[in-house]
């Protein structure tokens, strides 16, 4: 196949497109993919199917879907699901300089749009010859690295052009990766050539997402910056129940207040956040999913065990965090309002 002709579409399942024909009300997932300049987004996707091309070109001179624009793009997303008995995937692709999480927010809070499709996942690729060089260029006081939020924010990195790197260099780029996102799953390759299985149906902001998530927290670790003024994570587990308020409480004063701050006064910058815990009354465990000021809880599939310790993990994923203090906060807030409890 030439590099301009245009792939066909697959189906996941043997009645794939079937399924899609006799089920126009089935949500749709949406991937969004991401990558700073240079780490081979510049050539859109285009997908056909039978013979016919299905695109929706929307286009943002700012590289963000939000605020004045998100008219636009709700009428561009329509014009997509008025054919989704046609579509079993949209995958969104953003400008390099773009911050995925303003894009993520429409999809996955946005009650216009909850009804028939949800966000699967955010993918993100870095240049494996540049990254480095992106990653630690210097931005004003105050301003956040793109490359870098984009690393924080990823459900799955793919470090792209490995060919063109040594063993050494390669995890160099490995390790300020991990650095920034510690709960990432990393690719590599050469080409952007990816099995779409390792990116597809990633149900990274869902109920379903529980299980691997388990999985996830029991290996994930607090990192250190690797890179200066570094985004970090830092994880870190509360036995007990607590109550679902106060667990609102103390992300509402993370995110929104932004009250809490480290030990040279700084502020708090959570860019991520995950997260299973215990809720009173709750027989199920419970996700926590942030990006930067908004946040859900919803109950998962897996039950607690009747002789199971029940326990609090979170991952937050940001600048200028300090494990010490947030577990603090953490604690005196969702403890220290519980009464008897």
């Amino acid at each position: 196949m030439e590099d301009e002709d245009c792939p066909d579409l697959v189906p996941i399942d043997a009645g794939g497109a079937e399924d899609s024909e006799s089920s126009p009300s089935r949500k749709i997932p949406v991937t969004i993919i991401t990558g700073y300049l240079g780490s081979a987004l510049e050539k859109s996707l285009a997908i056909s199917q039978g013979g016919e091309l299905y695109e929706e070109w929307l286009e943002l001179r700012n590289g963000c879907l939000c605020c004045s624009v998100k008219d636009n793009g709700v009428k561009a997303i329509e014009n997509l699901m008025q054919r989704r008995g046609k579509f079993d995937y949209i995958l969104l692709e953003t400008t390099g300089l773009a911050d995925p999480g303003a894009v993520a927010s429409m999809f996955w809070v946005d009650s216009e749009l909850g009804s028939d499709i949800y966000l699967d996942g955010i993918v993100s690729v870095v240049d494996a010859k540049h990254g480095l060089q992106h990653l630690t260029e210097e931005k004003p006081e105050g301003l956040v690295n793109e490359a870098c939020r984009q690393i924080a924010l990823a459900d799955l990195i793919i470090i792209n052009k490995t060919d063109l790197v040594s063993r050494e260099e390669l995890n160099e780029v490995r390790t300020s990766v991990r650095s920034i996102n510690g709960l990432v799953k990393i690719l590599e390759t050469q080409r952007s050539r990816v099995d779409l299985s390792n990116v597809l149906d990633l149900h990274a902001f869902d109920s379903l997402s529980g299980i691997s998530l388990q999985k996830k927290l029991d290996h994930v670790k607090t990192t250190h910056a690797h890179l200066d003024k570094g985004i970090i994570t830092v994880t870190f587990e509360v036995p007990g129940n607590i109550k679902e308020e106060n667990l609102n409480l103390f992300i509402q004063n993370l995110l929104w207040e932004k009250n809490v701050k480290d030990k040279t006064g700084h502020t708090m910058d959570v860019i991520r956040l995950k997260g299973l815990v215990s809720i009173q009354g709750k027989s199920h465990q419970v996700i926590v999913q942030g990006v930067h000021e908004l946040y859900d809880l919803e109950e998962t599939t897996v039950a607690w065990k009747e002789d199971e310790k029940r326990t609090n993990r979170m991952v937050l994923i940001g600048r200028n965090l300090d494990k010490e203090i947030i577990k603090e906060v953490f604690i005196a807030t969702v403890r220290g309002k519980q009464g008897d409890s």
